[in-house]
C-alpha cells in the first residue's frame, strides 16, 4: 500500500469568526444582483411559461382520460 492511503487528510485551518465575517463579505460584494426591471421580466416570463404549461398539461390529462374511459367501455 503506498502512504497515502494512510495518512489522514489535510485539516482545513481553522478561521476566526471576524476573518469568517471578512470573507463572507468579500464574497457578497461579487454578486452582481438583478435590477428591479430584470426581476419583473423574468417573473412574467415564468408565469406565462407556467399557464401555458398548465393548459397544455391539462389538455394532455384531459385526453388520455377520455382515452381511459373510451376504452373502459368496451371491456
Amino acid at each position: 500500500m503506498s502512504d497515502t492511503a494512510t495518512k489522514p487528510a489535510a485539516a482545513k485551518p481553522k478561521v476566526s469568526p471576524g476573518e469568517f465575517i471578512r470573507q463572507v463579505r468579500v464574497e457578497a460584494n461579487k454578486v452582481v444582483w438583478p435590477t428591479r426591471q430584470e426581476t419583473t421580466t423574468t417573473a412574467i416570463f415564468v408565469a406565462i411559461l407556467m399557464t401555458i404549461l398548465a393548459l397544455f398539461f391539462l389538455g394532455i390529462d384531459t385526453g388520455f382520460g377520455a382515452l381511459v374511459r373510451w376504452l373502459l367501455t368496451l371491456a
